[in-house]
């Protein structure tokens, strides 16, 4: 796992300026360097962005996609047996994941989803934080401050609200940092997402708005609520945007990498779709067999984005069994890390549940917590030591 740029010997000087009114990045066109044959293909515009990026760092791209399946495939796992309450499985989507959180800088700060598990691996949190909020343990699982990354949102599409305010906070300071929001198709239909997108648009603020279009939002297919482009969307409010393979981990980096450039340099709001596909259920709550096709399912595995990457590492002779134990054995470590960390996890106490629910003390949480305490106490037990 590496938390910052993947390659930054590269510097910004050495690559092309972000055009808006370049056809290629507004929407439209397809931006791939990876076939799902694992060929690599040649874009112009887009190589340059990704020339510094080793063999050591493809293998360590690959490594990070195949850890971040293990631990979805482990939290599922998890949850069917009773240890985590639900989870939201990141099947499909590691390339948009990690190519897009390979590319921030320590400093940038992200506001996610509930799926991004994997840009919250990437960004350091620890392996059992991953796991707290599913687990009903806590409303949060890490400090935002430490990693830089706001807690996972449930309701849809809010955080590119406070993403879009932390980047205007940013551009009041002064700052060359950037804030990255996610969330995925079906948030472009919220409003939330469109007023978050004036702002950004009026103010010009330094965020990037990342959608991982996966083609379902829970049951609902996205060509039912967009007739167009999901990247065409935000030009109305005056965002450019790019159209990049979501199952390409090297197109997405370079589409992060030029978007991220574009807000230092007081560019403004740039939107990425990353096409991609949810090969699981929405969450482990639902059941995807009742309303898609398996033939859709099979379509897109054939774009599997790890597949993808092993081949192109096959190609250039990279796939040694040096590298494949390497990740295996990373995988394994992970997993059992994950496991343990989840099922060993202490149980918090009653009363922590008003904790952090307010900034400042507030008389009508503490008047409730004052009930609740007396209540428990009326068990004959200590309500901090949650015996009943």
């Amino acid at each position: 796992m590496l938390t910052d740029e993947v390659g930054k010997g590269a510097t910004s000087a050495s690559r092309p300026a972000y055009s808006a009114d370049n056809p290629l990045r507004s929407g439209g066109s397809l931006i791939q360097l990876i076939t799902p044959r694992g060929e690599r293909i040649s874009h112009p515009e887009f190589d340059v962005w990704v020339k510094d990026v080793s063999d050591e760092q493809l293998g360590s791209l690959y490594e990070d996609m195949t850890v971040i399946r293990r631990i979805d495939a482990e939290a599922t796992a998890l949850q069917r047996q009773g240890e985590l309450a639900l989870w939201p499985p990141l099947l499909g989507q590691e390339a948009s994941q990690i190519g897009s959180s390979r590319a921030l800088r320590e400093d940038d700060f992200v506001f996610p989803s509930y799926r991004e598990s994997g840009v919250a691996y990437v960004r350091g949190a620890e392996l059992a934080e991953i796991a707290k909020v599913w687990r009903g343990n806590a409303s949060y699982g890490w400090d935002p401050q430490r990693i830089k990354l706001a807690t996972p949102q449930i309701i849809i599409g809010s955080q590119s609200l406070h993403a879009t305010g932390y980047a205007m906070g940013i551009q009041h300071d002064g700052a060359d940092s950037v804030v990255m929001a996610y969330f995925g198709d079906g948030a472009t239909s919220e409003g939330d997402v469109s007023e978050a997108m004036v702002f950004a648009a009026s103010f010009q603020a330094p965020v990037v708005f990342f959608c991982q279009n996966n083609h379902w939002a829970i049951s609902e297919p996205v060509r039912l609520q967009s007739h167009v482009q999901i990247a065409d969307r935000p030009n109305g409010f005056g965002i450019p945007s790019m159209r990049v393979d979501g199952n390409d981990v090297l197109a997405v980096l370079a589409a992060t990498r030029v978007a991220l450039d574009r807000a230092r340099k007081g560019g403004g709001p740039t939107f990425i779709e990353a096409v991609t596909y949810r090969m699981g259920p929405h969450t482990t709550a639902d059941d995807p067999t009742r309303y898609r096709d398996p033939n859709e399912l099979e379509d897109w595995a054939a774009k599997d984005p790890i597949a993808r990457l092993k081949a192109l590492l096959d190609s250039k002779g990279l796939l040694t069994e040096q590298l494949e134990a390497k990740v295996q054995a990373k995988a394994d470590a992970v997993a059992a890390e994950f496991r343990a960390g989840c099922i060993d996890m202490p149980d918090p106490a009653p009363l922590d549940v008003f904790n952090h629910v307010y900034s400042t003390p507030n008389s009508w949480i503490e008047r409730q917590k004052d009930h609740y305490s007396r209540y428990l106490e009326s068990f004959s037990g200590s309500a901090e030591e949650g015996a009943l």
